[in-house]
């Protein structure tokens, strides 16, 4: 990749979508496989964050880089007139989110590439996503991209430094599954009856570029995780998505179900090394 500089095509307005169904409506035929009150437990009321720190290897220039992922999964409070977290607890518009941020810094050869993003579901929703940002920052710019259920319209709004990817907005389907938020997703299925469904997903959006979506029409299996795979007892789920392309998570079978390993087509991995709650935030 060069040094690139990039005009921004200005977004275009779009008609509002008046009878669009929600992204859980959409996903209606799967949720029977998840415990949708999974993070309704008193777990997530003792206001700290689970912090799963990882020892995680990813592909950058067709080498393997070696890095520190950080996952953070937190309950928040939301209002409705901004879909952010409130600083206002006094207000009748607030609903309850679970946040998941997962962060890292990436050193390659000439220089690092850093990645944040955030994803956001209903505390009693773990299935569809509510709201997604994703920002990249390395030498060549800044890359953001952006995805919020409102109601009335799925779409995705991007800004990157990339020729034909500057400024603008698309819309997503429905039905999908972000691969982004199957660390956490996963977390909730119903692990016991060792669930397998299709699934359609939604192609790694933690890059820096803003190409057009990717979707897989993906299967999903459950079974125990053999003992020699995990440091503890752990069920193993691998999502298919093409032939060739198989994704495996690794999950406590503890609850809260913390992600132990990850290991993706693309030569994404994650081991857990340390897991701890408590308030990362300043006071």
């Amino acid at each position: 990749m060069g040094l690139l500089i990039s005009s921004c095509t200005p977004a275009e307005d779009k008609p509002v979508k008046a009878s669009a169904p929600t992204s859980a409506q959409a996903l209606q035929a799967v949720m029977p496989y998840f415990d949708q009150n999974w993070a309704m437990r008193k777990l997530w009321e003792d206001g700290l964050a689970e912090v799963a720190t990882y020892d995680a290897e990813r592909v950058i220039y067709k080498k393997k880089r070696t890095f520190e992922y950080t996952q953070i999964t937190v309950k928040e409070e939301f209002n409705q007139q901004f879909n952010v977290k409130t600083d206002d607890y006094k207000r009748d518009d607030l609903f309850p989110v679970m946040k998941i941020n997962q962060f890292c810094s990436i050193p390659a050869d000439e220089y690092p590439y850093h990645y944040l993003t955030s994803l956001f579901f209903r505390r009693d929703q773990p299935v569809s996503l509510f709201k997604m940002s994703s920002s990249s920052q390395e030498w060549c710019g800044n890359t953001f991209k952006s995805i919020i259920d409102d109601g009335v319209n799925f779409e995705m709004w991007y800004h990157s430094y990339w020729d034909g990817q500057g400024d603008n907005s698309r819309d997503l389907r429905r039905d999908v599954f972000l691969e982004d938020a199957l660390p956490y997703t996963l977390r909730a299925l119903k692990f016991d009856q060792k669930p397998s469904f299709n699934l359609v997903v939604l192609d790694l959006q933690q890059t820096n570029k803003a190409t057009p979506p990717v979707y897989y029409p993906a299967h999903l299996t459950t079974a125990e995780a053999p003992a020699a795979d995990a440091p503890e007892p752990a069920w193993r789920v691998a999502v298919t998505l093409a032939p060739g392309k198989e994704n495996v998570y690794l999950f406590a079978k503890s609850y809260p179900n913390v992600l132990l390993r990850q290991t993706t087509w693309d030569g994404r991995t994650l081991r857990l090394k340390s897991t701890r709650r408590y308030a990362y935030w300043p006071k």
